[in-house]
């Protein structure tokens, strides 16, 4: 087994876990009070190690909440499946008919919160508590204010103002609060991401590969920078990251989401998965991020649920000849009987797929080793997850140094993403050289979608360039109105909190 100290170490933190799946922490017995047996884990480390596990749950990263959230509703990601599969999710986040009491929005909700609830927990401890070992709780409490930060992050953007409460729960009446503002949860995450910086260390001994640093800390408050389109505060510290020397564009795009490509020197986040003979569908130890979007299909071919395709305007994007196509979108045949030919044998397995689902493409980035299948399950339990990559910090590099007139610097980071991605081929993705502002911005807003095509957040850069309406009305999905960048709040929420939660505005 990988990772085997640090895998070993969540294993056991994943077994003393209470809080995860749709569970509602506020709702757990004893009701409106909290004991010891509230707390997943005993030791500090074991709590920490347990925000890892709920990390990788399926409401946050691993299943349809996380997808329908992130992926959905840009123009380039689809429900997938089939169209008796879910079709209520399908008007929801394909088709924007947003309801107040959607479970899967709901589910995504509770989640972020339980998470925020364990990190204010562990938090209250460290700070009330006198820990000998003074290393190891520095790291620990940069993790979980990582963890809050990237919770709240979810939230704020998913919802724009929702409750703030960053202090440990000991009585269900506590967290029934007023919606903050946006700009408090920014300061909150601001807050939390610059003391999580001073505390993460730059790098793990290889026991410990996997958890978080100081890059990781880093990269996400550029990412929420960049959300605000804080083009200052974002270059620096997208430029902090690329100047420590810790990462590098030296994997081939094909390799980075193989086993292989497993925490490469591109990784500057990404939670770690395993699977063992006697555990090869556990969600202790893995996840079900490849088995809600392996290929929906029938025996050798039945790998998952096939939710979360590929649109033809994603295989359309593309520029001709870009290699990262074919390692990203999943090709496949409708029957048995239809040809195979080289244009859909897919690399590097040189397999086929038969599909039952009804979208354009399966995401590669989500496909598995077939000699992995024969040894576990064909579900792909043991695949990490990528949460953040190199290549995004280096394109946010990129985008806020053209914003902000550094066109030279803007160029040569642009090159470096593109230069990995031709694979030594010169004769596709030409240098880009134009020093017309305008046309370098859509240059690399054309870069990100198809450097990080199907991965998270394709729809909050659109929101965020403020061209969401424009985008999805041309790609068909013309229901999209302005509102539609939040969620309304769970109604299941507001009724609750007996009316001091307020829906969002037209909704």
């Amino acid at each position: 087994m990988k990772r085997k100290k640090y895998m070993l170490a969540l294993l056991v933190a994943s077994f003393m876990i209470t809080v995860t799946g749709c569970n509602d922490f506020l709702d757990r017995s004893p009701e409106g009070e909290f004991t010891e047996d509230d707390a997943p884990g005993g030791s500090l480390e074991g709590q920490v190690f347990s925000i890892y596990t709920m990390m990788r749950s399926y409401n946050i990263t691993a299943g349809i909440p996380a997808f329908a959230v992130h992926c959905f509703r840009s123009e380039d990601s689809e429900k997938g499946s089939t169209a008796s599969d879910g079709a209520d999710q399908a008007a929801m986040f394909d088709d924007f008919l947003y309801t107040t009491n959607n479970g899967v929005v709901d589910a995504y909700w509770s989640q972020n919160y339980s998470i925020i609830y364990q990190c204010n927990s562990v938090i209250d401890d460290i700070n009330t508590t006198e820990f000998t070992d003074t290393l190891n709780t520095m790291r620990n409490k940069g993790e979980v204010l990582f963890f809050r930060a990237y919770a709240y992050f979810n939230l704020v953007r998913a919802f724009g103002e929702v409750p703030l409460v960053n202090f440990k729960i000991t009585d269900a009446s506590q967290a029934n609060i007023a919606k903050t503002s946006v700009d408090s949860i920014y300061k909150q995450i601001d807050a939390d991401l610059t003391e999580a910086e001073a505390r993460l260390p730059r790098e793990w001994t290889d026991e410990y590969k996997g958890r978080l640093t100081w890059g990781a800390a880093r990269a996400l408050h550029a990412r929420t920078y960049m959300m605000r389109n804080d083009w200052d505060n974002m270059h620096k510290a997208a430029t902090d990251v690329m100047s420590s020397g810790l990462y590098d564009l030296n994997t081939p795009y094909d390799k980075i989401f193989t086993d292989a490509g497993e925490n490469s020197s591109e990784s500057v986040f990404e939670l770690q998965c395993t699977a063992t003979a006697s555990l090869p569908e556990s969600t202790t130890i893995g996840s079900q991020f490849c088995q809600v979007q392996g290929v929906r299909g029938a025996g050798d071919w039945n790998l998952g649920w096939g939710w979360h395709m590929g649109t033809k305007e994603m295989g359309e994007a593309f520029e001709p000849g870009d290699p990262r196509k074919d390692a990203t979108l999943l090709y496949f045949r409708r029957s048995e009987s239809d040809p195979i030919t080289a244009a859909n044998t897919n690399k590097p397995y040189g397999e086929s797929p038969v599909s039952l689902a009804d979208g354009a493409y399966f995401n590669k980035k989500a496909y598995t080793d077939p000699a992995k299948r024969a040894e576990f399950t064909n579900s792909g339990f043991w695949v990490n997850i990528r949460l953040i990559r190199y290549a995004d910090v280096v394109l946010m590099a990129a985008e806020s140094a053209n914003e902000l007139g550094l066109t030279s610097e803007a160029l040569a980071d642009l090159e470096m993403v593109r230069f990995r991605a031709r694979g030594g081929d010169e004769s596709v993705l030409p240098k880009v050289t134009t020093t017309d502002q305008n046309e370098l911005r859509n240059a690399i807003r054309h870069e990100r979608r198809v450097e990080l095509g199907l991965e998270f957040d394709r729809f909050y850069d659109l929101v965020r360039w403020g061209i969401a309406a424009d985008v999805l009305h041309a790609a068909g999905k013309t229901n999209y109105q302005d509102k539609n960048k939040y969620f309304p709040v769970p109604q299941n929420e507001i009724d609750k909190s007996k009316g001091i939660l307020v829906q969002n505005p037209e909704y």
